[in-house]
């Protein structure tokens, strides 16, 4: 019984699925070289490594909260595990509660600063789940939810939030915009029966052409970036090799065909890789 609860807790938080934790880890240890001009030292690695995979975790369950009303109806979604029955909303919201509260304890390790953005980082990411019936931009709220981590990552190595700090938010913010329309265009027909909102919904049949106009802000972003910490030539060619990742999504997502919709959003996992191989190798 004790065994059954548990893994029904480990699906609701996603850990069965971390290729988000993935995506969130990325940009966090991007700010993390950054600000310390190489590799950041091992608690503070340690401390935002376990912080971005239990708050993942939050927001997933949070998130399955508050659709589960919505869940039900759409294919993709109806088997999670408040949708399906095999959690209540009461478990799922201590759930909830106790991962943050790992994490807020993870938090207090660090200096004051990180721990008083860590407030707004948590109500980004609890309030996040509920935007989608208000506004048809979710998917910025969910990019300046995920992307806090980055600011945070500054604040706590250098005690300070400089403007490069600013402008890698920036880029990490509109790069969740892209890939997560990329996932809300595999829900398009389900979310406008139940009168969901999205990106998807909004830019219609222009989310290719806009989609790829962000892509290129994004990458001029990182470009900003390495050219004000005066990185070497291994941060370029990992920006090279990230703009190719997101022309091939591009290409995937040309025919609005759901599945490859849903493989372009996966593919930006290799997108993070890429920009992160670089900035390591720059250092080194």
């Amino acid at each position: 019984m004790l065994f059954d609860r548990l893994q029904q807790y480990w699906i609701l938080a996603r850990f069965d699925k971390p290729i988000g934790i993935f995506i969130l880890l990325w940009p966090t240890l991007w700010a993390l070289w950054i600000a310390a001009g190489g590799m950041p030292d091992g608690l503070t690695l340690l401390v935002f490594s376990l912080g971005v995979t239990l708050m993942r975790a939050a927001g997933c369950v949070i998130n399955d909260y508050a659709d589960r009303d919505f869940d039900p109806h759409v294919d993709r979604c109806k088997l999670r595990p408040i949708a399906a029955g095999k959690v209540s909303p009461k478990e799922a919201l201590v759930v909830f509660a106790v991962l943050c509260l790992t994490a807020f304890g993870l938090v207090l390790l660090m200096n004051g600063l990180t721990i008083a953005l860590s407030f707004v980082g948590a109500f980004l990411a609890a309030s996040y789940p509920f935007m989608k019936r208000f506004t048809h931009l979710p998917q910025a709220y969910l990019g300046a939810a995920f992307g806090f981590a980055v600011p945070m990552a500054f604040a706590a190595v250098t005690g300070e939030i400089p403007l490069v700090g600013w402008i890698l938010y920036l880029a990490v913010l509109l790069w969740a915009l892209v890939y997560d329309t990329m996932y809300a265009m595999v829900d398009i027909e389900d979310d406008l029966k139940i009168g969901v909102k999205s990106t998807a919904i909004l830019f219609g049949k222009r989310v290719r052409e806009i989609t790829a106009s962000l892509q290129i802000i994004i990458m001029a972003l990182l470009i900003s970036v390495g050219w004000m910490q005066q990185l070497a030539w291994p941060y370029y060619a990992g920006l090279a090799v990230a703009s190719g990742f997101s022309v091939y999504q591009q290409i995937l997502i040309f025919n609005f065909d759901k599945p490859k919709c849903f493989k372009a959003f996966l593919n930006n996992n290799w997108f993070g890789l890429a920009v992160f191989v670089g900035l390591v190798c720059a250092y080194l």
